[in-house]
């Protein structure tokens, strides 16, 4: 009779998980696609913006994202992540491909997971020049990061305020090409699923929500755990050209021994023509386990 190890029905879960995911995909991109992913403030992937006008099919973007804070841990993080996206829309929705540069600041003890700084405990080399085996007090580290498959398929579009809002379904793939020993990623693959609503309450107050899951790939010598998150906004039309939006964030921490990353984050877009866009954000932390402050700009164009 055969026996399984204590880890292998979670194996064989993932395993499930992986396939279904990516006949997920094959359907969502040959029959009816999938749109920008509405999860916790993605990197590169805007969630304001439901179907384009039928001429729009591309788009391309530019951050710059800047983030400081000690997460717990006794050394403060800097990072930078400067990601360049590219999506292509379909009838229903699309699929947006966001490559990163990344530069972190930090003794290793904070990694870069899909872009957002998160207290792991160590993932990089654990030896200083010297080989002594602790932590670096504090290097500078930079390359390519993590590259993310984002997307989102419409269940309901709201076009106008009324009972019903935009419902939205997501899913995304992050690809391990950050490397892990300069703490600039885990290593290791994730998938993600998510739900998001937009409900128009007037023609310039907007409310967003957003939950999601992701499934953590686990680096040698590591014990992360999967993560849920979720976030509630609000947005306003200042000018009919100019919107403003506050949010609340939470994410489940990936060490059971630090804090769940809390934090508010405020931005602005300014529709400068119809497919051109600025944005810009603040982020102020309200746990240990968030970064204390941090800011973006950034630029959109479709075509």
């Amino acid at each position: 009779m055969t026996t399984l190890s204590r880890d292998q029905p979670f194996r064989i879960a993932r395993l499930q998980f992986t396939l279904l995911g990516g006949l997920f995909w094959l359907f969502a991109t040959v029959a009816i696609s999938l749109n920008a992913m509405a999860e916790n403030r993605v990197p590169g992937a805007d969630r304001t913006t439901l179907a384009p006008e039928p001429m729009v099919r591309w788009q391309v973007g530019g951050s710059v994202f800047y983030t400081s804070g000690t997460y717990g841990t006794p050394v403060r993080t800097d990072t930078l992540y400067v990601p360049s996206s590219l999506r292509r829309y379909f009838d229903h929705g699309d699929l947006t491909l966001v490559i990163p540069y990344v530069t972190v600041t930090s003794n290793c003890g904070v990694t870069l997971v899909s872009g957002q700084p998160l207290p792991t405990g160590g993932l990089c080399s654990q030896r200083t020049p010297n080989g002594s085996g602790t932590l670096p007090s504090r290097v500078t580290q930079s390359g390519l990061g993590d590259v993310l498959l984002i997307g989102r398929y419409y269940l309901h579009i709201e076009q106008e305020p009324g009972v019903l809002p935009s419902i939205l379904l997501s899913a995304r793939i992050k690809a391990p090409t950050a490397d892990r020993n300069k703490g600039l990623g885990t290593g290791e693959w994730d998938e993600g699923i998510g739900l998001g609503l937009i409900k128009l309450i007037t023609t310039k107050f907007i409310a967003f929500g957003d939950i999601g899951y992701t499934f953590i790939g686990n680096p040698p010598g590591a014990n992360l755990q999967n993560q849920w998150s979720y976030d509630l906004g609000l947005g306003y039309y200042f000018l009919p050209t100019v919107l403003g939006s506050i949010y609340y964030e939470e994410a489940s921490a990936l060490v059971s021994s630090f804090q769940n990353p809390r934090d508010i984050f405020m931005a602005a877009s300014w529709f400068v023509t119809r497919d051109l866009w600025l944005n810009a954000g603040f982020i102020k932390g309200v746990s240990s386990g968030a970064p204390q402050y941090g800011g973006n700009v950034g630029v959109i164009y479709r075509f």
